[in-house]
């Protein structure tokens, strides 16, 4: 049967069109197709209204309670005590150039907005006095200022360069060392622990001034060094001006002593010269002399037990060794920012810079504590002299040029405080800075005159003072809080973007590497360098001309906070001073007795509050001025780098790092 076919034929017409399909507009998809409706075309106006609302009334609360909690500052805050110091040179130098950018501010905003353009003006199409001072400080500008300001930027550029290529170098010494584990070690035999005669005999000494917090925990530490009893002396070294805390102190001699520890208590009635007077006049006891090694530890400072038994040996078949220094470690790293910024600052110093310099120099400035000297080489280089606030860094000095070597552990650690308030802090920068331009000034000449190599004659003159401790300040304050901000008002010497960005940050990335937990604080850490310079910059200045604040010193602040080891040996020491029941009695009344009633008396307190830095405000109305001039040149990083600084300048102004008092 045959299969019936049907055959269609579909003809094209010449006007048939076939549909575009577009997406949602498409006329094949009529029900995809939605028009929005005016009500809808409300609600999303409203919505959009209600974000930016939000947003604005959320800035405009930040913005009032940020405003008020520095009115609440300033209100309740003391003006600092350098008061008459910041009406020096410097501060009214910074309040001038504050004014004169305020000033140049309006001008340029005023320009800004007229959209002038002077140079298709001639001088006679100058229309009022606004414009014509505009032309006149466009004028004066780049035949004056323009010039010194390149000239000086240029300078200090070459210097930051110079120091940032001292500083890598350290880094690249530092990774070495790491590489090909280099560290000292101890050539002669150990001692034998059978035989106590064969240990040397250690003095070891407490100076303190008003360490209330602190005392008795440094003496229990230095009590409780392995060392043969009969063959080390303790020196507690009472510089304290409270007769209270002297019976307190005493008190706590005494019962040690009774303990069977071979302790002395000293107190000088004149008290002249801080420190170095203070261990000066230990010194010159006469049974100094039956000592071999002086261990100095500050009364802060709480050294493991091993301590001793880690740093007196290196001397042993080492003869001209003088010093060997052991490494910091902080209790309270963590417990605010400041003291955070300072542990990235110390971790490096003593990783790096010490270290280097120990393996590779075998001389470094000795950190006035935390290290055991040979008395031979104290006594050899002149002993402690009261010419300097930095009595550690003269000796150090002094016994580098007479030949002798230094050692610095880098493994053996010390537990200490560091500063929590910023105005401790600050004081303590001051002197740290100050004291080394003194004493470059009375070693030069020593130094010139003295045996030593040509090569450690220049290390110490150009590397170890002039540009670390001088050069660093310098450009630090120069280069950062005024050149920069000036270059906003004179372009034609603007900053390129490395010098002010690229290599700061990776300075600051190799300042960090010692202490890696502390990495999210690399752009606060860059801030406050910067902002801590002006305090560096002037401590160096009135060190160098010797100018009054240079001889202050002023007692670093602690708080007596202990590690978790600490309180737990102190826990257990005293349950077992409890289950033997041994409490020895005075002649006339038990320690215990005058504890307590030492402690009943009234101290009389002192109320602290926050205090205000007006060279910081100063110059973070400077900075924030400048940034304000930046953004109308859309500068971009510069301006954000003068925001934040000028921000930060503006916190520690403030007095808002570190510890709040109520």
């Amino acid at each position: 049967m045959a299969t019936n076919s049907v055959v269609v034929t579909i003809e094209k017409p010449n006007n048939l069109s076939f549909p575009e399909v577009n997406g949602s507009d498409s006329l094949l998809l009529p029900d995809k197709q939605k028009a929005a409706s005016p009500k809808q075309f409300t609600w999303v106006l409203l919505l959009k209204a209600h974000r930016v609302l939000t947003s604005l009334s959320w800035v405009a609360m930040t913005f009032k309670s940020m405003f008020l909690s520095i009115k609440k500052r300033i209100a309740l805050s003391d003006v600092s005590e350098e008061e008459p110091k910041s009406r020096g040179r410097l501060y009214r130098f910074i309040k001038v150039f504050l004014f004169v950018s305020i000033l140049a501010l309006v001008l340029e905003v005023i320009a800004h907005f007229k959209k002038w353009n002077l140079q298709m003006l001639h001088p006679w199409e100058v229309q009022g006095l606004v414009q014509w001072s505009y032309m006149a400080w466009l004028s004066f500008r780049v035949d004056y200022i323009a010039p010194f300001v390149i000239f000086l930027s240029k300078s200090c550029t070459v210097l930051f360069l110079i120091q940032s290529l001292d500083r890598l170098v350290l880094c690249i010494g530092c990774f070495w060392i790491k590489y090909k584990k280099l560290k000292p070690t101890i050539e002669g035999e150990a001692y034998d622990i059978e035989d106590c005669s064969s240990f040397p005999m250690v003095l070891v000494q407490i100076p303190m001034c008003n360490e209330r917090e602190v005392f008795a925990q440094s003496i229990a530490a230095a009590c409780q060094l392995d060392w043969p009893r009969e063959r080390v002396l303790i020196q507690v070294l009472d510089d304290s001006d409270d007769g209270n805390l002297q019976l307190l102190i005493k008190d706590e001699v005494s019962s040690w002593r009774e303990k069977g520890v071979n302790i002395v208590y000293r107190h000088r009635l004149i008290r002249t010269g801080y420190k170095a007077g203070n261990l000066k006049s230990a010194m010159g006891c006469d049974y100094v002399k039956d000592y071999e090694f002086v261990a100095i530890l500050d009364a802060d400072f709480q050294p493991n037990p091993d301590f001793l038994k880690l740093t007196v040996p290196h001397f042993k078949g080492n003869p001209e060794l003088g010093l060997v220094q052991a490494r910091w470690s902080f209790v309270n790293k963590d417990e605010n920012l400041l003291t955070r910024l300072q542990n990235i600052n110390l971790c490096f110093h003593f990783e790096v810079e010490q270290q280097v310099n120990g393996v590779f120099l075998n001389f470094f400035g000795f950190n006035g504590t935390a290290g055991v000297w040979r008395i031979k080489a104290l006594e050899e280089s002149g002993g402690w002299l009261e010419r300097t606030t930095v009595e550690d860094m003269d000796i150090a000095v002094r016994a580098h040029l007479n030949g002798w070597k230094f050692i610095f552990l880098n493994d053996v650690k010390v537990l200490c405080e560091l500063p929590e308030s910023y105005e401790t802090y600050k004081k303590q920068q001051h002197r740290w800075h100050s004291g080394p331009m003194q004493l470059f000034r009375l070693c030069l000449p020593a130094i010139i005159t003295s045996k030593i190599t040509m090569w450690k004659k220049a290390n110490l003159i150009l590397l170890f003072f002039l540009l670390r401790k001088l050069i660093l300040p310098f450009y630090s304050f120069t280069l950062f809080c005024i050149i920069l901000p000036l270059t906003m008002f004179i372009p034609e010497a603007e900053l390129p973007l490395w010098v002010i960005c690229y290599v700061p940050i990776f300075m600051s990335f190799l300042n960090i590497l010692p202490s890696p937990k502390q990495f999210p604080f690399l752009v606060p850490y860059l801030l406050f360098e910067n902002t801590m310079s002006v305090t560096k910059f002037n401590a160096m200045v009135s060190g160098l001309f010797q100018l009054g604040s240079a001889y202050e010193w002023v007692v670093t602040k602690k708080t007596g906070r202990s590690s978790e080891s600490d309180l737990l040996a102190f826990a257990e020491r005293e349950s077992k001073s409890l289950s033997e029941e041994k409490i020895s009695r005075r002649h006339s009344e038990s320690g215990l007795e005058l504890l307590s009633k030492l402690t009943a008396e009234d101290v009389p307190s002192v109320k602290k509050k926050n205090k205000l830095y007006r060279k910081e405000l100063a110059l973070a109305l400077l900075l924030l001025t400048a940034s304000a001039r930046s953004l109308l040149s859309a500068h971009g990083v510069h301006f954000y780098f003068l925001l934040f600084q000028g921000l930060s300048f503006l916190v520690v102004g403030l007095d808002l790092i570190g510890e709040q008092m109520s």
